[in-house]
């Protein structure tokens, strides 16, 4: 046994499970694409938008992730070009 080995700190096995666990949730959500609700909210934003501009349902992209503790719900529209893109003309 080293000198190095005395001072180095193992993790607990309970800490190595829920860091594991946390890894498997994370790629589970990712591989299903998010909260259950999210197909709902982008498909109610996109009726939302379409009221005042006409965009193609494929433009309307809709991440969730986390960011210093707080989940964040990124929306990204790409809106059509000039004048008279809404649904009125």
């Amino acid at each position: 046994m080293g000198l190095l080995a005395l001072f180095r700190k193992t993790p607990s096995s309970a800490n190595v499970a829920k860091e594991r666990l946390r890894i498997i949730v994370a790629q589970e959500r990712s591989a299903r694409g998010g909260p259950d609700y999210l197909p709902l909210l982008r498909r109610e934003l996109l009726e939302v938008i379409r009221r005042y501009v006409n965009v193609d349902p494929s433009s309307v992209q809709i991440n969730l992730g986390r960011e210093d503790g707080h989940e964040v719900l990124e929306l990204s529209v790409a809106l059509p070009q000039g004048r008279g893109a809404g649904p009125g003309g």
